[in-house]
């Protein structure tokens, strides 16, 4: 079942096991320069605001309705990340998940089109808890390009570009989780190395009329590893899933639909960098990680439409040069009660 807790996605698996349960929540970020440059991982800003989507049944669309979920709003070029938890935010277990991720329907480790299942053959899935985060579209090896909102039908979209149609937009997620035998078994070998193990370091979290779908198209190229299974396919229990769409609503739109005011518009990365505030870099040392997608690779970027469009959807970046850079590594964390997210029809 997914239940919404502080705008977080919980999803758990009882029938599987107790500690069967992980957090996603979505990051408000910077947006960085799509100028060539490979940038470390920029800071989250806070959580998206998250509402159930039934809740605003007679405000939107007929396909929302169906797709059920939840929603979150997002101003036209503003970048985010994906922060995964197994086990949830404050628990202490780690319970591994696979989990696939797609925008527009678009699988974002792949570039191929969205099937539920697992293919080991294609590595088209992440693995918790040794990917903490996702920022982008895996371009190629240890490179990705950040997420940035872009209206559905302008053309920007990775689903517009890779299938000609502004269809589904959004994000498509999937969760698995590891077998429970496999999973007992993983607890005793890290039972035994527990007094080798190294202390948790977290990558920081500072708190601070147009059409309303909205599509995940490609920024800034961005240093960050995606890493490979290290427990095979055959370690996830594909019998049991959850799945749940999240909608990309147009920031300006969601005063009209929710009745609550967006957030705030985040600060430029060159307003960021000069108050001298951190940006990160994660490393997992003798971890696997997977090349880039070829069908991703040759996707244009925000920057890249526009000027072949002749359109200005930018804001001038301005310099970027981060000099305080924390360095992080694997690290670990408690939920309430909240009420379920419908799954409906992805």
């Amino acid at each position: 079942m997914i239940t919404l807790e502080a705008n977080s996605l919980i999803f758990r698996f009882p029938e599987v096991h107790d500690d069967a349960k992980s957090a996603i929540q979505f990051q408000r970020t910077l947006r960085i320069p799509d100028d060539g440059k490979h940038y470390p991982l920029p800071p989250g800003l806070g959580a998206f605001p998250l509402r159930h989507v039934e809740d605003f049944a007679d405000r939107v669309p007929a396909q929302w309705r169906q797709r059920a979920g939840v929603m979150l709003p997002l101003y036209q070029a503003e970048a985010m990340w994906i922060a995964f938890r197994g086990g949830g935010w404050w628990s202490r277990s780690r319970y591994p998940f696979a989990i696939k991720i797609a925008a527009g329907k678009i699988n974002a480790i792949s570039g191929k089109p969205w099937k539920p299942e697992l293919d080991g053959s294609e590595r088209d899935y992440i693995v918790l808890p040794e990917q903490p985060w996702l920022d982008g579209f895996c371009v190629a090896k240890d490179v990705i390009r950040q997420f940035v909102a872009m209206p559905l039908g302008s053309g920007y979209s990775v689903e517009e570009q890779i299938t000609g149609k502004p269809e589904h937009g959004g994000l498509q997620i999937i969760v698995y989780p590891m077998r429970r035998e496999r999973y007992e078994a993983l607890l005793r070998s890290r039972e035994r190395s527990l007094e080798a193990s190294v202390g948790a370091r977290h990558r920081s979290l500072l708190c601070r009329a147009a059409e309303p779908a909205m599509g995940l198209a490609a920024g800034g190229r961005m240093t960050q590893q995606i890493y490979a299974d290290p427990h095979g396919l055959d370690a996830w229990d594909q019998s049991v899933s959850s799945r749940c769409f999240v909608t990309l609503v147009d920031a300006v739109q969601w005063r009209a639909i929710t009745g609550e005011a967006p957030p705030t518009r985040p600060p430029t990365a060159a307003d960021y960098t000069k108050a001298g505030l951190p940006w990160f870099d994660y490393y997992a040392a003798d971890v696997e990680t997977l090349g880039g997608a070829q069908a991703l690779a040759s996707v244009k970027s925000v920057a890249e439409m526009a000027e072949a469009k002749g359109e200005q959807v930018l804001d001038p970046d301005g310099e970027v040069d981060p000099d305080t850079i924390v360095h992080l590594g694997p690290g670990k964390s408690a939920y309430s009660k909240g009420r379920p997210v419908r799954e409906g029809n992805l």
